[in-house]
Parts: C-alpha cells; structure tokens; sequence
C-alpha cells in the first residue's frame, strides 16, 4: 500500500484512462488515420506512467523537510518506506520508462520521437532538483508535462501516419487533441498555484521562492481568481463557436466544466484557510478531467 501511495497510483489511473480515451474514443470518433497497434500502444501508456511514477518518487524524495511540515500525516520516505528503496524504485521505472519509449518508438520506425521520452524523464529531474522553488517556472515545467501526456499520444499515433493524402484531416485532429493539451495545461497551472498557496509553510521554511512567498497568499490567489476568469472565457468561447448547435455538449461543457470554474474562482477571491485551498485544488484536477472526457462526446457530435 505504501508503495501504491509513494507512485501516487491513482494519478497514474487517470493518466492511463485520458491516453486510452484520446486513442479508443476520440481517434475513432474522427475515424482518423492512426499508426499503433493495441501492443504499442499499450508500451507507450506503460512508459509515460513509469515516468510519471518515477517523477512522484524523485519528488517525494527531495521533498521530505517540506512535506514533513506541509502534510506531516503523508511522509512515506523514512517512515514506511526506505530513502535507498525509494531511489532504487525511481531508477528502475525511470530506465523502464526510457527503455519502453525508445522500443516503441524504434517499432515505427521513428527513433527521434525518443528524445521525448528523455526530456519528460530529464526534466522531471531538473524540476525537483532546481525548478520547483522557482516561482512559476515550477509550476510551467509541470503543467508542460502534463500536457506532454496528452500530445505524446498524437506524435506517435497520428504523425507517422501523415501522408499528402490525408495531411489536412491530420492536422485538423491533432489541433483537436492540442486544444485538450491547452485546457490541461492552464488548468493544471492553476492548479500549480494553488498547491504552492497550501503548501507555503513547508516551502518557506525550505528558503523556496514560490509565488505566494513572494506575493504573499492572497495576492497569489487573486492571480489563480483572474486566470480562473481566462479559462472560463475561454471555454464558453470554444464551446459557443464550436458546439452552438448541440445543446448536449453545452449543457455538458456548462454544468461539468465552467461551473466548477465559477466556482473555484469565487473560492479564490475569498478563501483564506489551507482547507479552502485544498479543496479548490481538488476541484480543479476533477474539472480537468470532465473536460477531457468531453471527448466522448464527439461520436455524438459527429453522428
């Protein structure tokens, strides 16, 4: 149990779950020319959660001092489970991850797509190491990784299958999944803040500089209150220029997606206890993924 905990495994469920929705619900809804089979997909599914789980060790790793005063209740490294376990585990599922991307991306014949895998795993270890006190270029570097999870699947399933025939659709259905990769960043990044507004006695005590260490709480939150206004804009924007004609999916889009960011917004324009924050940050990772299972939704759409 403890291991399942220090690899954060149900984060790496909802990974899984989003790249199996991209490939079997929205490839297929578009009926769009793809490359991987079942097996090679399924290896590259299993290399990007060996280095997102070796990514939640190295970072569990670096961070005992802080989480220690931040969520004392959470510390696994030294209690139930060794600090050499640990590094032992992060390498193995780092090389094991590497080694996965490179064989998947030999099998279709682009073995340049496996520096990808090289930049995840590298700058996962730069992030805990150097990037995370930095205020906001922390939070950048995981929101870009996150969002990686989702175009990773479009670079190795729909690039290689380009060809001056079908070039135009393939465009058209990687903008489709870029525009996925644009939610999950920016609300990811929100997100980011967020995490740093609960978290910022640890990383204070650490010499940090994270937003709100800087900026102070408040001023932090008022930030994560304007950038919630940008993405419901955005999203109500998107959703009126795209789906005016399906009532389902603004219904959808309005009740699961932008309500909660109305929500979260008002949350963070008066929130002012750890609690407040932490439930925001809940909200923001649901909502998150009720907007990429708005995927589903295009077999509807285009029925």
């Amino acid at each position: 149990m403890a291991i399942l905990k220090l690899i954060r495994f149900k984060n790496l469920i909802i990974i899984a779950f989003v790249q199996y929705v991209i490939k079997y619900v929205l490839f297929d809804a578009f009926e769009a020319f793809t490359t991987l089979n079942g097996l090679q997909f399924t290896l590259l599914m299993f290399s990007t959660l060996c280095i997102a789980a070796a990514g939640y060790i190295f970072n569990d790793i670096q961070d005992v001092a802080t989480d220690t005063i931040n969520k004392p209740d959470k510390v696994l490294i030294g209690k139930r489970v060794s600090k050499n376990f640990a590094y032992n585990l992060y390498m193995i599922l780092t090389l094991a991850g590497v080694g996965l991307g490179m064989y998947v991306a030999n099998s279709i014949d682009k073995n340049s797509f496996f520096s990808l895998f090289v930049l995840s795993a590298g700058l996962l270890y730069v992030y805990s190491n150097t990037l995370k006190p930095i205020a906001v270029v922390g939070n950048l570097t995981v929101s870009f990784l996150v969002a990686l999870s989702l175009i990773i699947i479009g670079i190795f399933d729909l690039m290689p299958a380009i060809t001056e025939q079908n070039k135009a659709f393939q465009k058209t259905m990687f903008s489709v999944l870029m525009d996925y990769s644009v939610f999950a960043f920016f609300i990811n990044f929100i997100r980011e803040l967020v995490k740093d507004i609960e978290d910022v006695n640890g990383d204070y005590s650490q010499g940090m500089k994270t937003l709100p260490i800087i900026l102070g709480q408040g001023r932090t939150a008022k930030i994560g209150f304007g950038l919630c206004l940008v993405a419901i804009a955005a999203v109500t924007y998107y959703v009126s220029s795209y789906f005016y004609k399906n009532t389902f999916v603004i219904v959808y889009m309005l009740i699961l997606v932008v309500a909660p960011l109305i929500y979260c917004a008002i949350k963070l324009f008066s929130a002012k206890q750890k609690k407040e924050f932490t439930q925001v940050s809940l909200i923001l990772k649901i909502t998150m993924l009720t907007g990429i299972c708005s995927m589903f939704l295009f077999k509807y759409i285009l029925n």
